[in-house]
C-alpha cells in the first residue's frame, strides 16, 4: 500500500523535506511506518519517543493500522509562546 508520510517543525528541518512516500505491506501501524522512515533517515530517531501520530488529521495511538492512500503525520513536541 502506498501511504505519504508528513514531516513537521523539527523532523522537517532534520530530514530536509516536508514529505514522503512509502510503499509499505497492508496492515501496517503507525509505529511500524516510523520505523521504516528512521531506517532510511537514521537521524530522526533522536525525536521517537517525543512523536505523536496523525491518520488523514486525526491523532491516532501508534498501534493504529494505515490503509492505501492514508496520510500519516509525525507531530512533534512544539514549544514556544
Amino acid at each position: 500500500m502506498h501511504v505519504t508520510i508528513r514531516l513537521f517543525a523539527k523532523l522537517k528541518e532534520m530530514a530536509g523535506v516536508s514529505s514522503l512516500a512509502l510503499d509499505l505491506p497492508p496492515d501496517t501501524t503507525a509505529a511500524q511506518a516510523l520505523g521504516a522512515v528512521f531506517h532510511d533517515e537514521p537521524n530522526l530517531a533522536a525525536l521517537r519517543d517525543a512523536l505523536l501520530f496523525a491518520i488523514n488529521t486525526t491523532y491516532v495511538p501508534a498501534d493504529a493500522c494505515l490503509h492505501d492512500g492514508d496520510e500519516l503525520a509525525f507531530i512533534p513536541p512544539v514549544s514556544g509562546g
